[in-house]
């Protein structure tokens, strides 16, 4: 069995600021069998994280941003380039730049507690670490509903993680589910070339106004105050809105944005609307979102009555061996960063000072 002072679960943005900053608290890369030891496993078999899974039509000029990696400034990029290629490049580039020990592709698929340490298994056989980061993100654990009568529909359903570009559905009948980013992006691509129906089960909030950086902090604070209550946090665009971008005006002016309550149940040719009508469609997209991708933490039983896992900052409050990043308030880029830092420093005090339970 190998062993790793810390283990970093996932390569994306908050996993490679955590491997980063622990490489500047002293660590050392596991590889090398250091006494401060840590690696990263990611499951990608190459850089990029999610990003590299980005539908073929998600420009750079229509993400939400990328922040800086630590210490390594973006290039110039191209705002009509891909972000499935722009993004993981420059994730290369860091990496070759900071020299990571980052073992890809390691899929974990359970960690246990061996007090002091902790357990990862892996595909590639188990490490013993007496402290993980986890960064995980949410992309490998879409939220898929489920509707009656669902099994039974002959045409094509897919999730937000599946879909490529809006030439797959040219002149066909589309349901689109959902009310956040990704599913008004997918909508106003998507009805340049189909027929398509939007569901949500609100009413969508567009939000007045520029989501400046004080919207952005009373936000935080609040996804903050979630998870250090011990909460589940909501869906990101629970908290801030829909804003009117340039995808949502475009989507406003060719009248798509004709919001309908969700149907009652899928038949084989088509949806039964919650007034009765039917409306037949010839594929379902669930752009529904995702959940944090943590269930190879469930041996730890980390989560407690309410649903969700306690965290003061990074460190989950059950168990101070475990620190979650791009989790909560640290879902966008400039929190992955700075939870990745929060995490490290964090981690190279505890380590030094074990807490006495």
């Amino acid at each position: 069995m190998r062993f790793a002072t810390v283990v970093v679960i996932g390569g994306g943005q908050s996993g490679l600021s955590a491997a980063y900053h622990l490489r500047r608290k002293g660590f050392a890369s596991a590889l090398e069998r250091a006494e401060r030891s840590f690696v990263v496993l990611d499951d990608s078999p190459a850089p990029g994280g999610a990003w590299r899974q980005r539908w073929e039509s998600l420009r750079m000029a229509t993400v939400n941003g990328i922040f800086d990696l630590p210490g390594f400034a973006k290039p110039p990029i191209d705002p009509d380039e891909p972000s499935r290629d722009a993004v993981p490049r420059y994730f290369r580039a860091f990496e070759d730049a900071a020299d990571l020990p980052i073992l890809r592709p390691v899929r974990v698929s359970a960690v246990r507690d061996d007090d002091p340490d902790l357990i990862v298994e892996t595909d590639g056989g188990p490490w013993r670490t007496r402290a993980i980061i986890n960064a995980t993100g949410t992309w490998t654990n879409p939220v898929l509903p489920h509707y009656p009568g669902q099994e039974t529909f002959t045409g094509t359903q897919l999730h937000t993680r599946d879909y490529v570009s809006a030439e797959h559905f040219a002149g066909q009948r589309v349901a689109i589910v959902g009310g956040g980013i990704s599913a008004v992006q997918q909508l106003e691509e998507i009805s340049r070339v189909a027929t398509t129906f939007w569901y949500t089960r609100r009413e969508p909030d567009f939000r007045d106004g520029e989501f400046d950086s004080e919207a952005g902090r009373e936000v935080v604070a609040e996804v903050a105050a979630d998870v250090e209550a011990g909460r589940p946090s909501g869906s990101i665009v629970s908290y801030t809105g829909l804003g009117w971008s340039s995808y949502a005006l475009a989507a406003h002016r060719r009248g798509a944005l004709q919001r309908r309550p969700m149907f009652t149940r899928i038949e084989p040719r088509g949806l039964r609307e919650a007034d009765g009508t039917f409306t037949p469609v010839d594929a379902i997209l669930w752009a529904t979102g995702f959940r944090p991708a943590l269930t190879h933490l469930d041996p730890l039983g980390l989560h407690n009555e309410l649903g969700g896992i306690q965290v003061r900052g990074t460190q989950v409050v059950a168990d101070p061996r475990v620190h979650l990043v791009g989790f909560g308030p640290s879902q966008s880029t400039v929190g992955a960063n700075r939870a990745g830092r929060d995490a490290a420093t964090a981690l190279a005090r505890y380590l030094r000072e074990p807490v006495v339970t």
